[in-house]
């Protein structure tokens, strides 16, 4: 083993191991579950949500949300009633780490890897695959996605298929935030790297064939962390914030991202159609996750107008750890001119929110609606867990609030009502999991659109704890 001593490690003081976090090892499928309301006859799909869940007791380290294995969960819900299914991503690391039956990789920071006499040859030294992240559906592929590495693909009963290089067109693999242009049916897709192309964007056809490699985007010359990325009709949309990998470091036993502020901040306009990016620089500010982007107006001069979680700074490794300097976090609206470069922030909603969300259809387009889990600030809670959602609307700048009281809630996602068009992005249902806090029992919750805070019209319930989590996405049985 390449390792720090693993007794230095102790998993059970781990925070986000512990609590609504715990992982959970039990695989079950149930069906007709308890429901209080009615769930919407008219929904008729599937919900599936990823997150990371140590498979195996954590050895060395581990770092949320990097850190941890796939598990996918998902409710399916046709004529008013509802069944739930889990399973593991079984990447071969963790096929095998379940034939020993503990863990053999350690987390990201620790920079364990197996032996070829634990693992073989063909596993020894490498890292592990972490397809833990999100989950989408694209061309018939749903796939589990990881930060930065080749997607896992699954079918609908949640077995694992395999990894997906897509023809072998992208080796390298995807990030987690892919971005589905409705019009065209293209899923646009970025990647990041420790070597040089450090930074590439492709585009992957409505019928799954890559129909653009991995292209360089230029101008990013040093190994950095980008989680999330936008689409407009006309750009590729990246944040590059100064989060920087030091491998050095990590092989010294440091942390193996460095915050930089004194960088600052940049954004990529990347050309759709190949053209050199445009570059727009701030002062540093890191997100973790767009809301959307759309082009405001049309011809080349038209700014481009991107909305994001900003965080004062990064929110993983040791910058987190400074009481002089608070993490916080804010909706903001970012106006960026192509033709000089500027970039103009305004604060859209001070709350402490993350997890953004809109109705999917309006991707690279104006919207109006966006979802966030956000805190009450009634409970001490931590990084990635919230006990309400809130709902913003752009055209007015009012926003609601559903308060989860004992729950802690997750990402909320838009499922369209069947036959409306997608301006109508207030005619459907927001729904999440969720779980309470005092007593460990899991809910899935269905919110009406077109007035959320009144609550959940249904509230289905979950018969084994789900584990707070990250991404999903809502499945429509016929496919749009």
């Amino acid at each position: 083993m390449n390792a720090h001593a693993t007794t230095r490690f102790d998993a059970t003081r781990v925070p986000h191991l512990l609590g609504s976090f715990a992982p959970v090892s039990e695989e079950v499928d149930v069906a007709d579950l308890e429901v209080t309301g009615e769930l919407p006859t008219e929904l008729d799909g599937m919900y599936v949500r990823n997150g990371p869940n140590p498979r195996f007791t954590p050895i060395g380290s581990y770092l949320y949300p990097l850190d941890g294995d796939g598990m996918l969960h998902a409710v399916r819900i046709s004529d008013g009633r509802a069944d739930y299914l889990n399973r593991f991503v079984r990447t071969p690391a963790l096929v095998v780490e379940e034939k020993a039956g503990h863990a053999l990789w350690g987390g990201l920071e620790s920079m364990i890897m197996p032996s070829a006499d634990e693992v073989g040859p063909g596993l020894a030294e490498t890292f592990k695959d972490l397809p833990d992240i999100n989950v989408v559906r694209h061309a018939g592929r749903m796939l589990a996605l990881a930060e930065a590495a080749c997607p896992y693909r699954v079918d609908c009963s949640l077995e694992t298929l395999g990894r997906e290089d897509f023809d072998g067109a992208l080796p390298a693999g995807i990030t987690a935030h892919p971005k589905i242009d409705p019009l065209t049916g293209e899923m646009v897709v970025f990647c990041y790297a420790l070597e040089p192309p450090y930074l590439t964007w492709s585009v992957i056809g409505p019928d799954g064939k890559v129909t653009r490699g991995p292209t360089p985007v230029t101008g990013v010359d040093e190994p950095l962390m980008i989680h999330d990325m936008a689409l407009t009709a006309r750009y590729v949309v990246l944040v590059l914030a100064p989060a920087y990998f030091d491998l050095d470091a990590a092989m010294a036993g440091g942390s193996f991202l460095a915050w930089r502020p004194e960088r600052g901040t940049r954004v990529a306009l990347v050309p759709r159609d190949g053209g050199a990016p445009v570059w727009a620089h701030e002062d540093a500010f890191w997100m973790w996750h767009s809301v959307n982007a759309y082009d405001d107006g049309s011809g080349p001069q038209a700014p481009v107008v991107l909305d994001y979680v900003e965080w004062n700074r990064l929110t993983v490794g040791p910058s987190t750890r400074n009481e002089s300097d608070p993490v916080t976090a804010r909706l903001v609206r970012a106006r960026i001119d192509p033709a000089g470069g500027r970039m103009a922030r305004t604060v859209l909603d001070d709350a402490r929110v993350e997890f953004p969300r809109i109705d999917d259809r309006r991707i690279g387009r104006r919207h109006r609606h966006t979802a966030l889990a956000t805190g009450t600030g009634r409970t001490d809670l931590l990084s990635g867990e919230y006990d309400a959602i809130r709902w913003y609307d752009v055209d007015t700048g009012a926003a609601q609030l559903w308060d989860a009281e004992s729950l802690a809630v997750g990402e909320p996602v838009f499922a369209p009502e069947p036959g409306r068009n997608a301006t109508a992005d207030d005619h459907g249902y927001w729904m999440t999991f969720a779980t309470d806090r005092t007593d460990g029992t899991s809910w899935f919750l269905v919110f009406p659109a077109e007035d959320p805070a009144t609550g959940p019209v249904a509230r289905v319930r979950i018969p084994v704890r789900v584990p707070l989590g990250l991404h999903g996405a809502w499945l429509p049985s016929e496919e749009p």
